[in-house]
């Protein structure tokens, strides 16, 4: 059965309510009471300040796994202390001060707090699998805290999402933005990728943050026909992929990081075949031209690759 536009919306609205509703029933009311505990009285007590429609509202983690209190691992399972799991024991946190203040709670996640504290806190729950190498990681060295790139109290995390996954590494990485509007390049800014796709931001094992040991096993999960094995090889292919393309982008076809026959010709030079290095500047006659237009190179080479061919030692077919 389909369902009618803004239902999912509504449907998230009155889980909301009705969980905050079984809070406030037995919440005192009071904001001012004095907390005589070190914890405080559990979340119901939070909401009182942090509700729906409040300034630093934060009730849709209860729409999030982190909010499921049945779940053994949630910071609201049965004896666990709810916000001050992450938090800290804020019983003086609820306490106004003459000023009418409060004082913060021990563990804030705000910009210009002290990243260790903060990711000390996130990494006690999640720091297996994945995160398992985040110490010593690059990210971990430059202090890049946890909530620069993660929302935990919204209903899905941005970073979740392949749009807007990439607006938070491109704030910090301007440069690679750039590269992807470029006129070849991965299909980012389309949302048919996302940057997760190839980098693990929270493991260091691995150079540039990749998703595998190396480059070219990184370009395989996609790309697994150039893998090989070839029975002539191309060497510049079996060492790094990068060596002939630019991974974020290009103003050159297929992300190459030069048009050829200039990028053939960095590393086949002028003394071999051809006899010359063309530009297109020097190609006076058709032969010569055979080298510059359509696929170049390619036009004879075409399986630059690697070749399986008893007769493809140079990559002809």
């Amino acid at each position: 059965m389909l369902r009618k536009p803004g239902s999912l919306s509504s449907l998230k609205s009155v889980f909301v309510f009705l969980f905050l509703l079984g809070f406030f029933g037995q919440a005192s009311g009071d904001e001012e009471a004095v907390a005589t505990e070190e914890y405080s009285d559990g979340a119901r007590q939070c909401m009182i300040c942090h509700a729906e429609g409040r300034e630093r509202e934060a009730h849709e983690i209860f729409l999030t796994p982190m909010g499921i209190s049945k779940d053994p691992d949630s910071p609201f399972a049965e004896g666990s202390h709810d916000c001050e799991t992450c938090h800290g024991p804020s019983a003086s946190h609820r306490k106004r001060q003459p000023d009418g203040s409060r004082l913060p709670p021990p563990v804030t996640f705000a910009k210009g707090t002290p990243v260790g504290p903060q990711n000390a806190v996130c990494l006690g729950c999640h720091e297996d699998g994945n995160r398992i190498h985040w110490m010593g990681s690059t990210h971990d060295v430059e202090e890049v805290a946890c909530v620069s790139c993660h929302e935990v109290h919204v209903a899905r995390d941005p970073v979740m999402d392949k749009l807007t996954q990439q607006e938070k590494c491109f704030s910090c990485h301007p440069r690679t933005r750039a590269e992807t509007f470029q006129a070849s390049s991965h299909p980012l800014r389309f949302g048919e990728m996302a940057c997760s796709d190839c980098h693990n931001p929270h493991d260091g094992a691995n150079d540039y943050l990749l998703v595998r040991s190396t480059v070219n096993d990184t370009c395989y999960t996609c790309h697994a026909e150039k893998r090989g094995p070839f029975l002539w090889e191309h060497a510049p292919v079996t060492e790094d992929c990068t060596l002939c393309h630019n991974p974020h982008g290009s103003n050159h076809e297929a992300l190459l990081k030069q048009r050829p026959p200039l990028l053939c010709q960095q590393c086949h030079s002028p003394g071999g075949h051809p006899a010359l290095a063309y530009t297109s500047e020097t190609a006076q006659n058709t032969f010569q031209q055979r080298f510059l237009l359509a696929q170049s190179c390619t036009n004879c080479h075409s399986q630059v690759h690697g070749s399986n061919h008893p007769s493809g030692v140079t990559d002809l077919r």
